[in-house]
């Protein structure tokens, strides 16, 4: 990937970096959109260091709130039917998820063992039509979640996910209409 990766998708289509997964993705206005993805990510196909700081401001046009990445997915994977269920490749970060009932950090499985596969809370929710700016950071085992500039959650993980499966960054949510943008990746030491 080289040491950075920035994307304020400032033209009028995806583009080659990204691998949409259900043909829906598209840019409005100089910000990435989705609505209705159903778990099919749009993959950037440039590969993450395991070292990493990204950002990207988020934005949910709906009270549904459900904002979602993947972290360290293996920029290929989705639902296997258009509405259905998906066990994600890496880590999965959502902001007002299920209805704008709780956000969280999940290993693979965000339907997974609460403390062990996924970290939650239940105690902010998305405000329609307010720009977030996350910043997500991983260095070794710790993956950490900043909201506005103040952490939000963090997920340690004893077996860390890398490698040649685990190193792409994908946007994705459920149904709800969100907006992402200046999406900027670097390389951490």
């Amino acid at each position: 990937m080289g040491s950075h990766f920035t994307d304020q998708f400032t033209r009028k289509d995806i583009g080659a970096s990204y691998f949409d997964t259900i043909g829906r993705y598209r840019v409005i206005l100089g910000r990435l959109n989705i609505e209705k993805a159903y778990n099919h990510p749009l993959w950037l196909r440039r590969r993450l260091p395991r070292n990493v700081e990204a950002s990207v401001d988020v934005v949910s046009m709906t009270d549904d709130g459900d904002m979602k990445v993947e972290i360290f997915g293996d920029g290929q994977s989705s639902a296997t039917t258009n509405r259905g269920a998906y066990t994600a490749t890496g880590y999965v970060l959502c902001m007002g998820g299920w209805h704008n009932s709780k956000s969280f950090i999940a290993r693979k499985y965000e339907h997974g063992k609460a403390g062990i596969d996924v970290v939650s809370r239940s105690d902010v929710k998305v405000v329609k039509g307010k720009t977030y700016h996350w910043r997500i950071v991983r260095r070794g085992h710790l993956l950490e979640w900043y909201v506005d500039g103040e952490p939000f959650l963090s997920f340690d993980d004893p077996e860390p996910l890398y490698g040649r499966r685990n190193d792409h960054f994908g946007f994705s949510n459920w149904q709800s209409d969100v907006h992402f943008d200046n999406l900027k990746i670097r390389r951490l030491n």
